[in-house]
């Protein structure tokens, strides 16, 4: 896995296995996308799909331009596609929420989630008996989310707001209820929490992913984490909005020195 960004000005997620390589949603130009692709040593050209969660900008403004571009194929739900935000793309690939996909060299589950989007779904990787998770954007955990996102050997995670912060940060009401209502983003206790009923025993790498920079800090997470679990802490990569983070492997014990921005 390798992100080229993290947070509400885009995202985007890589995950790669032997000759296959798909990407996670698409919040950035073509020109940004590229440059930031390039920074991972990335051929665009050689995506296998381009896998979007939901319609939301900042996780699906660039993705038609992209497909368009290089002729790569899109999945996304029906609901997604029905938002009318994702359009002309040349090859889309229609799929209900909680569907198990076959994309290259990749078993994927599409996992539905409570977010405020048509029909959002995230998703588990498996392949060669490594399981890789991404999950963000969604304000509750449910027990179908727990079961499905369990024994991964690596874990993209929100950590999107701390409550405090968010509740005397600068949002007005109706945003601070949204973001921190159940169908709107994960907070550092609910991502601590989710934690607490998973197989961490397996798990290789966490990433803190989708951090707020307006309603959380590093410090924050960090608190969180240290309360309830420390034994995580040397096992934690960053991702930033500015570059992401470079390539960890599911099956690779050492943690690598990452840079962090808030995003």
């Amino acid at each position: 896995m390798a992100s080229l960004g993290s947070g509400s000005r885009g995202n985007a997620t890589l995950i790669q296995a032997e000759q296959s390589c798909v990407l996670v949603d698409c919040g950035f130009t073509l020109r940004e996308i590229q440059r930031r692709a390039a920074e991972r040593h990335v051929d665009l050209a050689r995506l296998d799909a381009i896998l979007v969660t939901h319609e939301h900008s900042d996780h699906c403004s660039g993705v038609a331009g992209l497909a368009r571009h290089y002729d790569i194929p899109v999945y996304l739900t029906h609901g997604t596609l029905a938002s009318g935000r994702i359009n002309n793309c040349p090859q889309i690939r229609l799929f209900n929420g909680d569907t198990q996909l076959h994309i290259a060299a990749f078993k994927v589950q599409a996992v539905t989630v409570p977010h405020d989007a048509r029909e959002p779904v995230q998703y588990c990787f498996e392949h060669a008996e490594h399981r890789v998770g991404v999950l963000t954007d969604l304000g509750s955990v449910t027990a179908h989310v727990r079961d499905a996102f369990d024994h991964c050997d690596l874990l993209l995670l929100e950590f999107n707001h701390d409550r405090q912060l968010l509740a005397e940060g600068p949002y007005p009401m109706s945003l601070k209820r949204r973001v921190g209502g159940d169908w709107g983003h994960l907070s550092n206790v609910q991502a601590a929490e989710l934690l607490g009923q998973l197989n961490l025993q397996r798990l290789e790498h966490l990433v803190v992913a989708h951090i707020s920079e307006k309603n959380n800090s590093r410090d924050a997470v960090e608190t969180q984490l240290r309360q309830t679990h420390p034994n995580l802490l040397a096992k934690t990569i960053w991702a930033s909005q500015a570059s992401g983070f470079d390539w960890i492997e599911a099956s690779q014990k050492t943690v690598m020195d990452t840079s962090y921005e808030p995003v």
